[in-house]
């Protein structure tokens, strides 16, 4: 389990779980209760946990608190699968001054999401 971990809440979990799953090849390693509708996924993206935890209404503040922002092996290609799965692009790729390419997207729940990759070395 990583020491810090975001947790999502959202009134649709199986939506984000499926879009996490197949965008990021995330896996499911941990579910609260086991059998049935569940109140907490926990998912394992890389290294890394992420959380989704069901609430009927989460509330959806004027201004997001939070940005997840997760390496990919090609920001371009994951880039190009993000609406098929329900999720929106904010920002198309770009390369940035300090060697990150860079996309900014919303997951179906509209939080936003960086795609970050490293550029190679000029």
């Amino acid at each position: 389990m990583s020491t810090i971990q975001p947790v999502i809440t959202t009134a649709d979990q199986d939506v984000l779980l499926s879009f996490y799953t197949k965008l990021f090849g995330a896996e499911e390693i941990f579910r609260v209760p086991e059998e049935g509708p569940a109140f907490y996924v926990g998912l394992r993206i890389g290294d890394s946990d992420l959380g989704l935890v069901a609430k009927k209404d989460p509330g959806n503040g004027a201004a997001p608190r939070v940005l997840l922002s997760i390496g990919v092996d090609d920001v371009d290609e994951t880039l190009g699968r993000v609406e098929a799965l329900g999720g929106s692009v904010r920002r198309g790729a770009n390369d940035m001054p300090w060697g990150q390419r860079v996309a900014h997207i919303q997951d179906p729940d509209g939080n936003p999401v960086n795609l970050t990759q490293p550029t190679p070395a000029q």
